[in-house]
């Protein structure tokens, strides 16, 4: 099943023209790792974790508006994203207060720390994570994706830059919330994090 596909599967075939608008953003020339890969690895597993969650189809909506707006060179991209979910989701008979827990979940893909209770935000943020506890060689085709994606960025700020954002993820309590991604990738996304910052600082 295509991508295309797999939207009408979960919105209805009335909102094709919305999943078409979607997939052609994800295959934006200037994504490198943010693509239909990403989306498709995010969308594969909040399947995967859809038991844990509130409501399943809120969070598959919201994966595939959270990177709808991807531009490097901006810092709300989040927000841009969460503004887009509210337009595009106009034109379907989705209930207003859904379209709210939509907008609220990609909003919280900008510092993945669901709260204790939010379990979709837990599926959402996980899946979203999930390359971090990647096998080395995927941990480390993402991180040189990354880099192409602020290709822009001079080498020094941008190491500057990306180990900050690297730090900030080692200082949360956990970086996966489900039972499931939290046994599966924590302990590697740690060491992946880490092998990241000493090739940064060396």
């Amino acid at each position: 099943m295509d991508l295309v596909d797999r939207w009408v599967a979960l919105a209805g075939p009335h909102t094709r023209h919305i999943g078409t608008e979607l997939d052609e953003r994800y295959g934006e020339p200037h994504r490198r790792y943010h693509t239909r890969a990403h989306l498709t690895a995010v969308l594969d597993l909040v399947d995967e974790l859809a038991g844990h969650a509130a409501a399943p189809d809120l969070v598959r909506l919201a994966a595939w508006f959270h990177d709808a707006v991807y531009d490097p060179q901006r810092g709300d991209n989040e927000e841009r994203s969460a503004r887009l979910a509210v337009r595009m989701l106009a034109d379907t008979d989705l209930r207003e207060t859904d379209v709210e827990e939509v907008v609220r979940l990609v909003e919280l893909t900008a510092a993945h720390a669901p709260d204790e209770d939010d379990r979709n935000g837990q599926v959402l943020c996980d899946a979203d994570l999930a390359i971090l506890g990647a096998g080395p060689d995927q941990y480390a085709a993402y991180a040189a994706a990354v880099r192409e994606e602020y290709a822009f960025v001079p080498e020094e700020f941008f190491r500057a830059g990306r180990a900050e954002v690297l730090n900030g993820l080692l200082k949360l309590p956990r970086l996966f919330h489900t039972p499931v991604a939290r046994d599966r990738y924590e302990e590697r996304a740690r060491d992946n994090i880490r092998t990241e910052l000493m090739l940064l600082n060396a």
